[in-house]
Parts: structure tokens; C-alpha cells; sequence
């Protein structure tokens, strides 16, 4: 959305960021290359927080839940996305009162619905662009992506259907199954949220450990190395 309306001239006074900390470098490798692009057009480049460490409020805020009280809030997805609830209130907050061009695809037919109130603008469903269009549309100009894997690198919606945080509990087991072979950094890093929780990262049975043996398992012997009997 962003290229578009820059290489087609649509008013644009600020482009806004909201870092969770918890982002794939390849995020902020595309807002690094974008920043300078930005500051020679006038655009003004603004970067918000969610004013608190990310792994406190996972593990450490004080919270009165429905079992009593308890601290943190544990992983950040399905019925619990309190940092997608906190990323909106700041950002809304923040844009209160400025026309907020949003990038939702043509073909997210349900969340167009529910966002299309007050002063928010959908360029890509202007330019009825689906997701598969906005995708090959950013890779024919050089933004694919990238994550360094040590033994190459990975476009990352090769591997995941929506490039969220990389701890962010609502990635399938598609997803999942592909960063525990090809992004083995960002599975240790899950390992070690899982360690700090008692509260599986995909429900009962499907915690971190869990899913790793059950991935271990599905993996063909040529790609481990060698069989383990199953």
C-alpha cells in the first residue's frame, strides 16, 4: 500500500510504525530501507511503542484473571490478543482526528467490514488489489522478505501466511512446522517463552515441546539425518 501510494503521488504526510519488539528482522530491515525513502519525499516517519517490555506483560504484569490472580498474560493470541488490543488503541489514539489509510487487501472481505468506520480510507480495495496482488506487486520491486537462516535465506511468506510476530500464537501448524526446520532461531526463541509458561502455546498437548517432538517425528530420515524407528 505503502509504494503505491507513494509512486502514484496520494497525499501522505506521515507513515506510521508500531514496533512490538517482538517483530522478524526482516520487518525491520524493509522500514530501514524505507525510512530514508521517506525522509526524501517529506514524509514524516514516526515509530510507536507499547510503552512496556513485552516478556513483562507475557510473564510479569500483575493480573486479576477469571481463576484468580496471576502474572502475566501469558502467549498473545486467540481469545487473549492483548497485544494486537494494545497495538490498535495506541496507533487509533495516536491518528485520532487524520484521514488513516489502512492496508487491508480487496479479498479480506470480513475485515474491511468491520474496520470501515470514521475517517479511515482502503487504498488496496480501491485498487481492488487481493493479497496475492499487493505480495507479487512489493516482490517485482525488491521487498521479499528476507530472513538469514545460517545455511541460506528465507522469504518468509514462502513459509507463513501472515507475517505477524514471530511469537504470536494464532500461526497454524503449517506455520509453525516450517520455523522448527528452516528458522531454527526463532524456534528457540519459542522454546524459551514456553519455558517461562505453564499455558501451552497451541492448548492442551500442542505446547512448544510438544509440537517440536511431533514435527521430529513427522520429518522425513533424509532431512534429519537418520531414522528413529517410528
Amino acid at each position: 500500500m505503502l509504494l503505491r501510494l507513494l509512486e502514484e503521488g496520494w497525499p501522505l504526510d506521515e507513515v506510521v510504525f508500531y514496533d512490538t519488539g517482538m517483530e522478524f528482522q526482516a520487518i525491520y530491515d524493509i522500514r530501514d530501507r524505507l525510512v530514508p525513502i521517506l525522509k526524501e519525499k517529506g514524509v514524516l516517519y514516526t515509530e510507536l511503542h507499547p510503552g512496556y517490555d513485552f516478556e513483562w506483560k507475557m510473564f510479569d504484569k500483575p493480573v486479576n484473571g477469571p481463576n484468580g490472580p496471576h502474572n502475566g498474560y501469558s502467549w498473545c493470541g486467540g481469545r487473549c490478543r492483548w497485544g494486537t488490543r494494545d497495538k490498535l488503541s495506541v496507533i487509533e489514539r495516536y491518528c485520532k482526528g487524520a484521514i488513516e489509510y489502512v492496508g487491508i487487501a480487496a479479498d479480506e472481505v470480513r475485515r474491511l467490514e468491520k474496520e470501515r468506520k470514521g475517517s479511515k480510507a482502503f487504498p488496496l480495495d480501491t485498487w481492488d488489489m487481493a493479497e496475492a496482488d499487493c505480495l507479487r506487486y512489493c516482490y517485482e520491486r525488491g521487498y521479499t522478505w528476507e530472513e538469514d537462516a545460517g545455511a541460506g535465506t528465507v522469504r518468509l511468506y514462502d513459509v507463513l501466511d501472515r507475517v505477524s510476530c514471530w511469537c504470536c500464537a494464532n500461526k497454524n501448524l503449517r506455520e509453525l512446522r516450517n520455523m522448527r526446520r528452516l528458522l531454527p532461531e526463532y524456534w528457540a526463541r519459542l522454546e524459551d517463552i514456553q519455558q517461562k509458561t505453564e499455558r501451552p502455546m497451541k492448548g492442551a498437548g500442542k505446547s512448544v515441546f510438544q509440537l517440536r517432538e511431533r514435527f521430529d517425528k513427522e520429518e522425513p530420515c533424509s532431512e534429519r539425518g537418520k531414522c528413529t524407528g517410528y
